[in-house]
């Protein structure tokens, strides 16, 4: 048997041959050797990292399943554990759900979960709990995935973005555009060489190193939407203005590249290992300096601030500036 069948999800025989042929060993930790029909976790362990939990979920529909850089299983922890570290916190505990389409291959799916295992096991996550359903042909798309996740906050941290103030400014932690210029190029057979890699990373150790300096205000990954995105959402956070300048937007050559072949905007396109942090202007050569010294943010540079003006603006290279909208619709759809 080469490919997934309906019995995997059946609950019998075939389905329990899978999750422990693949799952329990892929994932083997103590939470999931109990094989309760629940993880059963030891609050010590957390409540002795922080005084809050953050807690978020996200769901992996992106296609194709492999790409520069990753693949469905290794975007299914960062996004995931990004999503929690922004918060200050440690991201712990996984639970993870797939929707298995019919016919997938089996050497397929043994590489996207042993890809999640090697993920987690390198971010210390532990993936405690899951479930696993398969679905007739044409009812999904090969693959999905579910993943959420906690960790424990600090008690010395609570950023967010409704502390921004005018004149905090807007950091980013590298290159605009990779992962989405990425998958991109690949899905539309575009043929475009060069350095198109997903920027796809854990980036708990990068957010980490910040702790400690003081006027950090909020972090945020920009994944779907991009910088934009994350700009509209600190601007409706705050009740304050965003302004970018867009001759300080880091972008490689070959990103560059695929926005002015396709006309699009690298500000819309995912990352999938890039943060954008308001910190104090004080702060912020501080919080560069430490970035740059970090190999996920050594492109990091200052890309714009808060205003007083309500809206999110771009000025453009010779000065002028304009409205920057949402756009109506993902310009990539499965994107992650």
């Amino acid at each position: 048997m080469n490919t997934v069948q309906l019995a995997h999800g059946s609950g019998g025989q075939a389905m329990q041959q899978l999750i422990n042929s693949l799952f329990m060993q892929a994932f083997d930790n103590p939470w999931l050797a109990e094989q309760e029909d629940q993880a059963r976790l030891d609050l010590a362990t957390l409540t002795a990292a922080g005084d809050r939990l953050a807690f978020s979920t996200d769901s992996y529909v992106i296609d194709p399943l492999f790409f520069p850089g990753g693949d469905i299983g290794k975007l299914a922890i960062c996004g995931t554990a990004n999503d929690v570290a922004v918060s200050g916190a440690l991201p712990r505990f996984f639970s993870c759900g797939f929707i298995l389409e019919e016919g997938l291959p089996l050497d397929t799916l043994r590489a996207v979960v042993n890809s999640m295992a090697a993920t987690a096991k390198a971010a210390d996550i532990a993936i405690v709990t899951g479930d696993t359903k398969v679905v007739q042909r044409g009812a999904a798309d090969k693959l999905f995935i579910n993943t959420a996740g906690i960790g424990a906050i600090p008690a010395g941290i609570r950023w967010g973005a409704q502390q921004l103030q005018p004149g905090d400014v807007l950091l980013v932690s590298g290159t605009l555009g990779d992962h989405g210029a990425t998958i991109l190029n690949l899905r539309e057979k575009l043929g475009l060489d060069g350095d198109l890699v997903s920027d796809c990373a854990v980036l708990t150790p990068l957010i980490q190193s910040l702790r400690d300096i003081q006027g950090i205000k909020a972090l945020r990954d920009a994944t779907r939407g991009g910088v934009n995105a994350v700009a509209h959402e600190f601007a409706a956070s705050s009740g304050y203005g965003i302004e970018l300048r867009e001759a300080d937007l880091p972008m490689k050559p070959a990103v560059r590249g695929v926005c002015e072949l396709l006309g699009l905007e690298a500000l819309n396109f995912a990352n999938e290992g890039k943060l954008v942090i308001a910190v104090e202007r004080q702060a912020a050569d501080a919080v560069l300096e430490r970035l740059h010294a970090h190999p996920l943010g050594r492109d990091a540079a200052m890309i714009g601030e808060v205003v007083t003006r309500q809206g999110v603006r771009l000025a453009g290279l010779y000065g002028v500036k304009r409205m920057l909208d949402l756009p109506h619709a993902e310009p990539l759809p499965r994107i992650c």
